[in-house]
């Protein structure tokens, strides 16, 4: 042992300090932490309460929303049908999906596994997102059929852009190939091999006043109102970008499985070595900007997408690792090769900055190197972000061109129109006063202000959910011709990706 290295299974000594400190400052009601060194759990701790106003506590066992880094199981559930010979990685998935197709010819006869799986398909970031999140009444096929509508952002391959729609066609490509649904696939071929008893495939019938569960919590979009308890996200329809649901006991076997290169404790391969390897290899490069100065230790040298995992190093190692975020609680799985260690960090709020404050402080700890107060440092750069975001709504708002009108009178805005791929949305009118009503998500319902000329803003009913503009646009007859909308601001997840709507007034059938 190296002098001045600690104990190769020892936890950091503040570890239960640290935590709390971090619980704190972001505002964060529960947390839970994971910690395997060299092939042995060193840690599985929850900490403080699993919804405010209620006393259960978190535990080793309460379940979180892992989010995204269910896309880790995704691929290794086709890592799996490679290794039997069923599918190939570079597969294209028309192969497997005949229906599936994409905006581009070109790209829908060429588009691969391996392709979905590092987000270079040309489609945008977030692309189609609103067909789940916020919760939707679509299914899995209807998400499938509407890629076809989905602009793209790039040309085929040549840019990283994050896209949950990927992972959704994954999954049904595991479906077509294995004879059976993505859900019971990773329920037989991982989770049971692997022990991991607890962890359920979505939040379908899970009960906070009842389970052992965590509850999301939410301040609203704007991350500024009263930290309240929220009802957990469907995700169903999105289950293999984004459903599965664990705790830090079953995570720690999870871990340990990465770190063995696929290898179960009988020794036998859930998954090669040979797939192993191809997961935690760069697919897609990903740019590298600079980090706020309080945060320069955190840039990279290289950052990547592999399948199913993010790449980078930090401070000399390569780190594997994936977030995951819903409406109300955020997680992280964070793997380092060559110490043999794992970390998750799961919590019931929405601040990114806790849990990769932990995260952060125990890499160091292992490390052996000083101290940095990274709870400091991304709690200020949090509120850094969100005061220059909420100056730069206010400069719109504040130079908007004042004692417009809009062109037409309010009845003829009103209306039923439809987009391509997301499908219909209602604009109504009560009084003297529009509103805005999407047809395939319950949530998003809201009142239109008149912005300037004929821009609106949508104010959803459900705080949760961001401001949009909404643009009518006129054509040469002056009657509604399409409406565009645009997250107003900077602050807004990019799953809200408003921006890629196209509505078009739907046509009144005649007899």
């Amino acid at each position: 042992m190296l002098v001045g290295m600690p104990p190769l299974a020892a936890q950091p000594a503040d570890l239960d300090a640290w935590v709390a400190r971090t619980q704190q400052e972001f505002e964060v009601p529960g947390i839970a932490v994971a910690i395997v060194k060299d092939g042995e759990t060193v840690v599985t701790k929850g900490y403080g309460v699993r919804q405010l106003g209620r006393p259960d506590q978190v535990d080793a066992h309460t379940l979180f929303g892992i989010a995204s880094n269910t896309k880790a199981y995704t691929a290794a559930a086709l890592a799996i049908l490679v290794d039997e010979g069923k599918v190939s990685w570079d597969d294209p998935v028309q192969k497997h999906l005949p229906q599936f197709q994409l905006a581009d010819p070109y790209v829908t006869r060429e588009v691969t596994i391996r392709d979905l799986l590092s987000h270079r398909t040309g489609m945008g970031l977030g692309a189609g997102d609103l067909l789940y999140w916020p919760d939707t009444n679509f299914t899995r096929a209807q998400v499938l059929t509407a890629a076809r509508h989905l602009p793209t952002a790039s040309s085929f391959r040549s840019k990283y852009a994050y896209n949950n729609l990927g992972f959704v066609v994954a999954g049904e490509v595991v479906a077509a190939a294995s004879g059976m649904s993505w859900d019971d696939f990773v329920q037989q071929r991982i989770l049971t091999p692997l022990g991991m008893t607890e962890t359920r495939i979505s939040s379908a019938g899970l009960d906070p006043a009842k389970d052992n569960v965590a509850s999301p919590h939410s301040k609203g979009w704007r991350l500024e109102g009263t930290l309240k308890p929220i009802p957990a996200t469907k995700d169903q329809v999105w289950a293999a970008a984004a459903g599965l649901k664990s705790n830090v006991t079953d995570l720690t076997k999870w871990l340990k499985l990465q770190l063995a290169s696929g290898k179960l404790p009988s020794r036998k391969d859930l998954f090669s070595e040979k797939q192993a390897r191809t997961m935690w290899s760069p697919q897609t490069i990903i740019g590298i900007s600079d980090p706020p100065a309080a945060l320069a230790a955190t840039k990279p040298n290289f950052a990547a997408y592999g399948l199913g995992w993010s790449l980078k190093d930090y401070k000399g190692r390569k780190i594997v690792t994936h977030g995951g975020g819903l409406t109300g609680m955020v997680t992280l799985t964070l793997l380092v090769p060559e110490e043999k260690l794992g970390i998750v960090v799961l919590t019931n709020q929405e601040e990114g900055g806790a849990m990769q404050s932990i995260a952060n402080h125990i890499l160091d700890h292992y490390f052996a190197l000083p101290p940095t107060d990274w709870i400091r440092a991304y709690h200020d750069d949090g509120v850094k972000k969100r005061n220059e975001a909420n100056a730069a709504e206010l400069k719109t708002f504040t130079e908007r061109m004042a004692n417009t009108q809009p062109s037409l009178p309010l009845a003829r805005y009103a209306g039923d129109y439809e987009d391509a791929w997301y499908g219909k949305a209602t604009v109504g009118q009560t009084g003297k006063a529009l509103t805005l009503r999407f047809h395939g998500t319950p949530a998003m319902e809201g009142p239109l202000e008149h912005f300037q000329h004929d821009t609106f803003v949508v104010h959803w009913k459900d705080n949760t959910i961001p401001d949009s503009f909404v643009q009518f646009q006129l054509g040469i007859d002056g009657k509604v011709s399409s409406i565009r909308m645009e997250a107003i601001s900077e602050l807004a997840d990019f799953s809200f990706d408003y921006h890629d709507l196209h509505f078009v007034p739907v046509k009144k059938q005649t007899k």
